[in-house]
């Protein structure tokens, strides 16, 4: 049986935990600390992008274009890019307007991503999903 038949969520929860820790790394090497830590908003390649691609990836895979799941993931996915580079980044501008008109409270302004985020965490996720099914091809051969 193979393996992504089995846990399709797998692949795309592997993909977005490689993401942030490639975030995380890219953040430290051009700041050189640690301290916004993983899983936060913003940043290089868009987490949530290569989740959203990975995902739809192996529902492809596994469903096939034609299938219902696939409809409603790329739904899913575009809803998801969509927000990471329109609504998200709007979100972030009125915060620093906000943080501009007041003195009390900080409000976060990274919290989208740019285009080529968004882009770089589809292409993050697509090669790890690929990755990810040559892997189970090679494991399905080994135990059957």
């Amino acid at each position: 049986m193979p393996f992504l038949r089995t846990y399709v969520f797998l692949v795309p929860v592997i993909a977005m935990v490689l993401s942030e820790c490639v975030k995380a790394a890219i953040d430290y090497r051009r700041t050189g600390h640690w301290s916004d830590g993983m899983f936060r908003p913003g940043g290089m390649p868009s987490t949530h992008s290569a989740f959203v691609t990975s995902l739809l990836i192996v529902i492809a895979r596994r469903n096939g274009f034609e299938s219902s799941e696939f409809a409603i993931a790329f739904v899913f996915a575009a809803v998801v890019w969509y927000d990471a580079i329109s609504l998200r980044r709007t979100v972030g501008e009125q915060a620093s307007i906000l943080n501009t008109l007041q003195r009390d409270k900080h409000l976060r302004e990274r919290v989208g991503h740019s285009a080529r985020e968004m882009l770089a965490g589809i292409a993050f996720g697509s090669v790890i999903t690929i990755i990810g099914i040559w892997f189970d091809r090679i494991v399905a051969g080994i135990i059957g």
